[in-house]
């Protein structure tokens, strides 16, 4: 049985560009904050901090809270105790996410930093918490210090150890730091260009990856009645 597309690398990929897109977006028009990568927001933080400006040190505190909810959220649907509730959580998170980022692109720059890094913070949490993973490997699509250090361990594994699955692993390491660096040079112009309104392009890409999740959930439904109607055993 193919593997779900959800756990694939082009699904991953389009993730990450997406993500890195939005901390540029963040830093340049959302009052200096970043949206997805907390561990700038914790620097900024201390460094407003020690700075006694207490304001500014706030406005870095929030997204992070609103992170910690949303990972939160993401290990309550992961649980299964929402099944009955929320059968496809994948779905619903990448749609709410994309519906967040094409509303926030209405909202003026004039309107608090906060009432939009929040929101952000929170989807991107729920998004992250959910989807961590490409194959056997894990990975993050939100920074690129993990997706390194598993870069340099898989290559020595790879061409030193002379191992098949290390080089594969180190292809998609590789692939997923380029698209991190085009996803937040990308989202860098783009809102130079387009202010507020660039938000709309990193939602877009989650429409699409939405759309790729559903036909991927149609394909293997077709796949289990099939598998059914043969009297072969369900593998989901």
């Amino acid at each position: 049985m193919a593997e779900p597309l959800a756990t694939s690398l082009p699904f991953a990929l389009l993730l990450t560009l997406a993500n890195s897109f939005l901390d540029s977006y963040t830093y340049l028009v959302r009052g200096q904050v970043f949206a997805t990568a907390q561990t700038g927001n914790v620097v900024f933080f201390a460094l407003k901090l020690s700075d006694q400006q207490f304001a500014a040190a706030l406005a870095h505190v929030w997204p992070i809270l609103a992170f910690v909810a949303g990972v939160g959220l993401a290990a309550h649907l992961k649980s299964g105790r929402m099944h009955r509730h929320l059968s496809h959580p994948l779905r619903w998170a990448i749609g709410l996410q994309a519906v967040v980022l094409g509303v926030i692109g209405l909202v003026p720059p004039s309107v608090a930093s906060s009432a939009v890094t929040i929101p952000i913070s929170f989807v991107a949490a729920l998004q992250i918490g959910l989807f961590r993973s490409i194959g056997d490997l894990a990975y993050v699509p939100i920074a690129t210090t993990g997706n390194l250090m598993r870069l340099v361990e898989s290559g020595y594994s790879g061409f030193i150890d002379n191992r098949a699955d290390s080089r594969r692993a180190t292809v998609v390491y590789s692939s997923l730091i380029a698209t991190f660096v085009v996803g937040a040079l990308v989202g860098a112009v783009s809102t130079r260009l387009s202010g507020t309104h660039a938000i709309w392009i990193p939602a877009a890409v989650l429409v699409v990856t939405l759309v790729m999740l559903l036909i991927d959930d149609h394909r293997h439904s077709g796949d289990e009645s099939e598998r059914l109607s043969a009297g072969v055993p369900s593998l989901w």
